[in-house]
């Protein structure tokens, strides 16, 4: 049992499923050769910055075409629209590696470490909208999948600490199995981990965060000029070059008082 979805549109059935369960699982987005493209280019980034272990690295996009064109994906872009309206932005992307024979992950829910999402209310608000795509094979569980709890974006109470501690699984925990190629799309409220990983290779996933407009970008203190000269416009927005659509606090006053 799977929430799955197609490419592109967000239908009414993709809604009610993203509302149910906090995720959808987006097979075949990648062909065979994107899929060796991206791998290759991620690969490359992680041995640049030297990266040992289990390991995340971002901004990939500046350096790596490959990594690039995903940014702005038809399979995925109509969907975070739908979600989110025109204005959001890419808040962040993160190439992530588990190594060989990894273990498993910590449970948690995505968030700032300086100001917890829960606080903002019930439910917990949709702020980071993850589309991570899988670039090594993960049709069978312990291949470093993504370990889900459907519908966990809706609790009102935290997963036990006991259980966070001890990385205990849960019976109601969804291992995500699903080939390379393929995007899983979730809420950051969703309580998820990193699963076990036997296989005798590097596991890499790509994540591309988006947000809406005020939210701070965390891969970056600021975008890269000769990334933005040579991008496209729709990438330009993405990075957050927009001209706002109105004036810090004194939008709604008479121009005379804009002034004082």
């Amino acid at each position: 049992m799977n929430p799955i979805s197609n490419p592109g549109e967000f239908t009414e059935l993709d809604r009610f499923m993203f509302e149910s369960w906090g995720y959808l699982i987006i097979p075949n987005v990648l062909s065979e050769d994107e899929v060796k493209e991206c791998l290759e280019a991620s690969i490359r980034l992680h041995e640049s910055e030297g990266a040992k272990g289990w390991a995340q690295v971002g901004k990939g996009y500046e350096t790596e075409s490959a990594l690039e064109r995903l940014i702005d994906h038809p399979a995925v872009l109509p969907k975070v629209r739908a979600l989110y309206g025109e204005r959001f932005i890419l808040q962040s992307a993160w190439c992530t590696k588990q190594p060989a024979f990894g273990g498993v992950g910590g449970w948690h829910q995505d968030g700032s470490g300086a100001y917890e999402f829960s606080k903002l209310g019930y439910p917990i608000p949709l702020i980071q909208l993850r589309a991570s795509f899988l670039l090594t094979d993960q049709s069978i569980p312990r291949t470093g999948n993504m370990e889900m709890i459907p519908g966990s974006h809706r609790s009102q109470v935290q997963l036990p600490g006991a259980i966070r501690t001890a990385k205990d699984d849960v019976p109601i925990g969804h291992v995500i199995c699903a080939p390379s190629g393929s995007v899983l799309f979730f809420h950051n409220a969703v309580w998820h981990r990193t699963f076990t990983h036997d296989g005798d290779y590097d596991r890499y996933t790509m994540h591309y965060i988006y947000s809406p407009p005020w939210v701070r970008c965390s891969d970056r203190f600021e975008n890269n000029q000769e990334f933005l000269d040579r991008t496209t416009s729709t990438r330009r927005y993405l990075m957050g070059q927009f001209a706002r659509p109105d004036a810090p606090f004194g939008a709604s006053y008479p121009a005379e008082f804009e002034k004082g």
